[in-house]
């Protein structure tokens, strides 16, 4: 019975890494290849710069890290700003580990799984779990989101290496690949009219509070404005006529 259970998982693994392959993981792969050019530029080894993908797994905060260093900020700064740039990722992993938990799991188990909570990883997550037997998510999860950090780190790896080698307009569009991947996801995700709702303001208030906010906060307001409104409309349109 061990080794059919372990066989099962082992190919619903199998099955997650296949389903990141088809795109997904290259789409945060791609992203992360500035990473490693960013890594290079202020003076850190390629080992040290495919480690801060494993460890830190956030292209944003990554590049928080990396440029902070560059411009000589204390490290209580940097990791103040850090966990502040990080702080998204809190409502993302309450929102999908109620899928990933499963009976006699404890609690170190779940925090090796919170940390694979990225933004591929988690719309993916949200759109493909609900459809996968409850005793085989964890597998499945496990071997998506550690493709696309094995991925993301081969793209850590390669632009190490490519700086100054991709044409600048080539370059930018990576770093585009990720945000326009991860609007698609939602948009596939998007189950009721409080979704629809959410995505619509979203992309509304964000250059407005970007216009008049500014400062690090126009995310954060937006998302609070456009999150509440949308979560109103949702439970409205949940109740029974």
């Amino acid at each position: 019975m061990t080794v059919s259970a372990d066989w099962t998982s082992t190919r619903v693994a199998l099955a997650g890494l296949r389903d990141a392959l088809s795109f997904p993981a290259w789409a945060v792969g791609f992203g992360l290849v500035g990473i490693g050019s960013l890594a290079r530029d202020v003076g850190y080894s390629v080992d040290l710069a495919v480690l801060s993908t494993i460890l830190v797994w956030a292209g944003p905060s990554q590049v928080i890290f990396f440029a902070s260093i560059a411009a000589g900020a204390a490290w209580s700064a940097i990791a103040i700003a850090i966990g502040f740039a990080s702080l998204r990722f809190l409502p993302m992993t309450v929102a999908i580990l109620p899928l990933l938990r499963r009976p006699g799991q404890g609690v170190w188990e779940q925090l090796f799984l919170a940390h694979f909570v990225a933004v591929t990883a988690w719309s993916e997550g949200l759109r493909r779990l609900p459809h996968v037997p409850d005793n085989q998510r964890v597998p499945y999860f496990l071997g998506f989101a550690g493709t696309c950090m094995t991925v993301s780190s081969i793209g850590t790896f390669s632009g190490y290496y490519l700086v100054g080698a991709l044409p600048i307009p080539f370059a930018a569009g990576l770093l585009c690949l990720t945000p326009i991947f991860f609007l698609a996801s939602l948009s596939a995700g998007i189950r009721h009219r409080g979704d629809v709702a959410a995505m619509a303001l979203g992309l509304l208030l964000a250059p407005l509070c970007d216009r008049f906010i500014g400062g690090g906060f126009d995310l954060i307001v937006a998302g609070v404005i456009g999150g509440s409104i949308a979560f109103v409309i949702g439970r409205r349109a949940a109740k029974p006529a």
